[in-house]
This record gives C-alpha cells, sequence and structure tokens, in this order.
C-alpha cells in the first residue's frame, strides 16, 4: 500500500494562498520546534523535522510550487517526466469488462487499416496462420496440432 503525502500546506499551516515569506516564516517557526539538536533522541520530532523540510522546500520553489498545487502526491512523477496520471486513477480496476476482460472492443472497428474485413483484417494482421470468412467467423490452428478451431 503506497504511502500518502501529507498536504504541504497544512504541514507548515499556511493556506495555500501563503506569500513566500508566509511559508517561509511558519517554517522557522516549527523548524525551531522540531529541530533535532533541540529533540535529541525524539523520533516523532525528528520525522515531523524532515516533513517541515520537504515541504518548505518544495513549496519555496515556485516550479515544485506549481506542479505541487496541480498534482498534489503525484507531482514528482510529474516533474521526472512521468506525465500527468489520468483522473481518477487511484482506484482504477482493469477487470469488469466483457467475462471480467477488463475492456469492451465490441465498437472498435480492427479492421481499418489493415485489410478491411473488421475482425478479419485484425485476425489476419495478429496471427499470420489464421484464417478468416466475414460473417463465419474466425479460425485458428490449434498448437499441438494442425486441426483449427473456430472463434466466432
Amino acid at each position: 500500500m503506497a504511502v500518502k503525502t501529507r498536504d504541504y500546506y497544512e504541514v507548515l499551516g499556511v493556506s495555500r494562498s501563503a506569500s513566500a515569506d508566509e511559508i517561509k516564516t511558519a517554517y522557522r517557526k516549527l523548524a525551531r520546534k522540531y529541530h533535532p539538536d533541540l529533540n535529541p533522541g525524539d523520533k516523532t520530532a525528528e520525522e515531523r523535522f524532515k516533513e517541515l523540510q520537504e515541504a518548505y522546500d518544495t513549496l519555496t520553489d515556485p516550479e515544485n510550487r506549481k506542479l505541487f498545487d496541480k498534482y498534489g502526491e503525484n507531482w514528482r512523477a510529474v516533474k521526472q517526466g512521468g506525465g500527468a496520471p489520468p483522473p481518477g486513477w487511484e482506484g482504477a480496476r482493469t477487470t469488469g469488462g466483457p467475462a471480467g476482460g477488463g475492456f469492451d472492443f465490441s465498437g472498435f472497428d480492427f479492421g481499418a487499416g489493415v485489410g478491411g474485413g473488421g475482425a478479419c483484417g485484425a485476425v489476419a494482421f495478429l496471427a499470420a496462420s489464421a484464417s478468416c470468412t466475414p460473417g463465419r467467423g474466425i479460425l485458428l490452428p490449434r498448437q499441438r496440432d494442425s486441426r483449427p478451431v473456430k472463434v466466432s
């Protein structure tokens, strides 16, 4: 399970419209409170300080702040060239289509640009040993013997 990044504005206790000076002031106040030198041996304070530092570093860099504001916890992936995740990707599943296959290709024209013939064109493209008769189905050879298997 992925660890959720806390909202950096929440970490620093500032609003999303906070100026750079407000962010700096909030960071300095909290950094003094949670600094490891002032809290020796306190692992909670040390983790909180690291979180504050990460939030401050992100929000004080104009490019990173813009990416964080737009993409939230995914801003690093976008910056590294991974591109923006599609809306709702967090809970996306790839199952649920016909027979649990995930996608319904029934409306897709597989024959476009591949010799025509709809699904027959796609089969001819993907499996050179297949034969297809439009309206009658697709015949694929079996692996063990050469008797064809009818796929409609």
